[in-house]
């Protein structure tokens, strides 16, 4: 199993370009199963969810190409993929695909609008809290579905002539059912008008993606969704917008260890409120033509609290990232946790290498240290991983981070983007 062995110490300084985003890219991909043209997605990133969505929806009868050409972006490659799913040959999506990674479970929506059925796997748990898909059951009701729940599978059907267009009012932001019931509406009868609705960037990249494909929606980006329905949907050419999740973690990188960096291919427009909080820290920051550019030399890290909070506000995405700076920061900051209930599993790893972090409720009260120091450490998941990445820019001495198949998931080529800066980052086999 692999573990990233980082010796802290070094500077940053250098150009790390920045991914297609993996928050985008998965529900773009699901999408094709709307139409059975072909959808092309640019600049998808090579990552372990990708590649589980991509069996996934070949399951379900998609054909699917990746042009043997690879883009260079840096030591990065951003692919070209094209989804033909013609024919879907099972509407099944059964636990031991979809246990796998929960955002394979957004399939219902493309499923049930097309053929008029599905029948999903109950995605289980999560390390980050429980994140029922309640929301996601209920919203595919108001457009008329019937929907039972047996034997661990949601098994939904349209009505005879199709769903229904119906407005919906999500009781709290849901992202993922954002990106399903829009999916779900395109081929409804009639208009869907969601409220409450999720206003990241990502929800605003899938509608701009539908709409090429013949979609009817507005309001993307708002709190308010509106969805006409059509007869069928075409196949397309879109391009995956930049992750901002990515960028917000190397613009901590490079805060955390100093040094001078442009972030390219990116857009600071993605994540202002992220960017804030680092200007704060004492980073600056500064649009260039080709992305963003972060220094940080000298000056040390100051404290700066925080709430993550649906799109515009800090993303949770980011939490553990920052509280990784935090950690070296001149005073005390706290970070409060509002969206998942259990993500603050990073800290206990954080405290190996000295950190100074106490729990209560939501809330982490961090006390920056002089001082980090290397040490074992364990991810948990996906942020918590690349966190402790973090830390380890600018600990004393040698950080092992094992258990990082959960890095693997969304960022790709982190140790190559960070050695040609660089930093001391390697992968070691065993």
């Amino acid at each position: 199993m692999d573990r990233i062995r980082i010796v802290g110490g070094n500077e940053l300084h250098g150009v790390i370009p920045i991914s297609g985003a993996k928050n985008a890219a998965l529900p773009l991909m699901i999408a094709s199963l709307l139409t059975d043209d072909t959808l092309t997605l640019e600049n998808v990133p090579h990552l372990a969810d990708v590649e589980q969505l991509i069996r996934i929806l070949g399951n379900h009868g998609a054909d699917i190409s990746v042009n043997g050409r690879r883009e260079r972006q840096g030591e990065s490659y951003a692919r070209t993929v094209h989804f033909t799913s013609r024919n879907i040959v099972s509407t099944t999506a059964p636990y031991e695909l979809v246990s796998k990674m929960r955002a394979s479970f957004w399939v219902i929506g493309p499923l049930l609008t097309r053929e008029g059925k599905a029948r999903v796997s109950l995605p289980g748990g999560c390390a980050i809290g429980t994140r029922p898909v309640d929301l996601f059951i209920e919203g595919l009701a108001a457009l008329g579905a019937n929907i039972e729940i047996d034997g661990g599978y949601v098994n939904a059907t349209a009505p005879a002539g199709g769903l229904i267009g119906a407005r919906y009012v999500f009781p709290k932001v849901s992202v993922g059912a954002t990106h399903v019931l829009m999916m779900a509406a395109t081929l409804a009868n009639g208009t869907t008008v969601l409220g409450n609705a999720a206003r990241e960037p990502e929800v605003v990249d899938l509608a701009k993606c539908l709409n090429a494909m013949g979609a009817k929606i507005s309001g993307q980006g708002t709190s308010t969704v509106t969805i006409e329905g059509v007869r069928s949907l075409s196949g397309a050419r879109h391009r995956v917008l930049p992750d901002r999740i990515e960028t917000g973690t190397y613009a901590m990188a490079v805060a955390m260890a100093g040094g001078d960096v442009i972030l390219e291919d990116t857009e600071a427009s993605l994540l202002d409120t992220a960017l804030e909080a680092i200007r704060r820290a004492g980073a600056q920051i500064s649009e260039t033509n080709s992305g963003i550019r972060i220094v940080r030399n000298g000056a040390g890290i100051k404290p700066v609290d925080i709430v993550t909070d649906p799109f515009p506000g800090f993303p949770t995405d980011l939490q553990a990232q920052f509280m990784g700076l935090m950690t070296r920061s001149s005073g005390v900051s706290h970070i409060t946790e509002t969206i998942f209930e259990n993500r603050f599993m990073h800290v206990q790893e954080l405290a190996r290498l000295g950190a100074k972090i106490s729990l209560s409720g939501q809330t982490a009260k961090v006390e920056g240290v002089s001082r980090l120091k290397g040490a074992p450490v364990m991810a948990t998941d996906l942020r918590a991983s690349v966190s402790l990445v973090i830390a380890g820019l600018a600990a004393e001495g040698e950080t092992m981070v094992s258990r990082v198949y959960h890095l693997d998931r969304g960022f790709e080529r982190l140790e190559e983007k960070l050695t040609r800066c660089g930093a001391h980052v390697e992968r070691v086999s065993d």
